[in-house]
């Protein structure tokens, strides 16, 4: 795929840009690491990885640079590594400053770890992926949890992504199926931009949207493939991920790549911090939300907007009642999203009455969009059983009142509109919360 087709300016009104140099996704592609190091005119590389990413690649990233006679510092974690404050200041306190260029091994939380590193130390950045496990590795942020909050902070793109499918292809096959996971999440989070779109007036391009279309619709052909590891459906899923995380760049938000479903993983890492409750990995809990939130689209297109249910529901809402209800499920970290209303005010009376009747005067085009985005019920637990995952979230070990819950307070996770917020604008959030949980 030819990213100058996205790039440049574009009819959305934005002029599209990405950092990201070089895009190398194939077979023996991480023989090419030691030329693209010279190509960013590196005189010493700064190597992030654990040592199960190190295993991976066989330390074959240290050899090929030693081998090139290109001299580097490096930091292997020994453990199992957490994308938090800990885990970050660790890998700043081993970082070499004589180094003016930073490489990771890894996937997820170490992608991120980098990504933030080489914004701190303002050092160029490269990621040699070890498994297609997520949609990161493109993108210009890193999702973390600070202060007990799963956040995504703004760091930088990396320079260079490196995807050897050799390698990709011999990954877990848990962290195969969570890449296609994050994939199928686009479906929602596709769906909640169009609607915030209509609604709030929120910047959309049909453009970007068309390139997460494009990569949905490659790995929902592939997905057969994955179990059997076939190179040409590895290929196809990494392409995804790599193209998503560029979407996110493009756009200058997370908006063509998470939705509502991925506030769900949001709060099950959160809650997991807290409280010890089991999560997964990002794109399975990713994969098993979407399947509750198409739930959730099918009972919105049964409901109409009815004035008096919303007015009645809103004047209802008890500000004090929801921040004790969201403390006792969420702990400490409810209070940064006590804090995000306070700035945001989503539960303002007049508000909602300007978003209400944006929402009553478009209700055919918003049906409209969800039947033109979110694939049926059927149709997508056929997919999750292709790639052998189930939408059964009580398989995570998650409640039907714990997701309920969950769903609810999805609403505040962001200052982002999505599917829990439409419901509270209707007046019929506990409604559907009932009814599909």
């Amino acid at each position: 795929m030819e990213l100058s087709q996205y790039t440049g300016m574009c009819s959305c009104g934005k002029c599209h840009h990405t950092d990201v140099e070089d895009i190398l996704i194939g077979a023996d592609v991480l023989e090419k690491v030691p030329s693209l190091v010279e190509k960013q005119k590196a005189s010493k590389v700064f190597l992030l990885q654990d040592i199960y990413t190190q295993k991976a690649v066989q330390d074959r990233v240290t050899s090929l640079l030693t081998e090139h006679g290109i001299p580097y510092s490096e930091y292997t974690y020994k453990g199992t590594v957490v994308p938090d404050e800990y885990h970050v200041g660790k890998a700043m306190l081993h970082f070499d400053p004589s180094c003016d260029l930073i490489a990771v091994v890894g996937s997820g939380t170490l992608n991120d770890i980098g990504k933030i590193m080489a914004s701190i130390s303002g050092k160029p950045y490269i990621i040699i992926a070890t498994a297609p496990s997520m949609d990161g590795f493109a993108s210009a942020s890193s999702s973390m949890i600070r202060d007990n909050l799963k956040v995504s902070i703004s760091s930088v793109c990396p320079c260079v992504v490196v995807c050897d499918i050799d390698i990709l292809k011999e990954a877990p096959l848990r962290m195969i199926q969570s890449g296609i996971g994050d994939i199928f999440a686009k479906y929602i989070s596709i769906c909640e931009w169009r609607i915030s779109h209509v609604i709030n007036g929120e910047y959309y391009c049909p453009k970007i949207a068309d390139l997460i279309h494009t990569s949905l619709k490659s790995c929902a052909k592939h997905a057969e493939g994955l179990m059997q590891r076939d190179p040409k459906a590895i290929q196809a899923v990494t392409e995804g991920l790599v193209y998503a995380g560029i979407a996110m760049q493009l756009a200058g938000v997370s908006r063509p790549a998470s939705g509502m479903e991925h506030y769900f993983s949001h709060i099950w890492d959160m809650r997991s911090v807290e409280f010890g409750t089991p999560h997964d990995f990002h794109g399975i809990q990713c994969a098993v939300a979407t399947a509750a939130c198409i739930d959730i689209y099918e009972q919105i297109k049964q409901l109409t907007p009815d004035e008096k249910v919303a007015k009645a529901y809103v004047q209802s809402f008890d500000p004090m009642r929801w921040q004790k209800d969201l403390k006792d499920f969420l702990g400490q970290s409810a209070v940064s999203m006590i804090e995000l209303e306070t700035k945001e005010k989503k539960y303002d009376v007049t508000k909602h009455a300007v978003r209400f009747e944006k929402i009553r005067s478009n209700w055919s085009e918003i049906l409209q969009i969800i039947d033109q985005e979110i694939p049926s019920r059927e149709e997508y637990r056929k997919l999750m059983q292709t790639i052998g995952l189930s939408g059964d979230y009580t398989k995570l070990g998650h409640s039907c009142l714990e997701t309920r819950k969950t769903f609810i307070y999805s609403k505040d996770i962001r200052d982002k509109y999505i599917g829990s917020r439409l419901l509270w604008d209707l007046g019929r959030l506990e409604e559907v919360a009932n009814s599909v949980f």
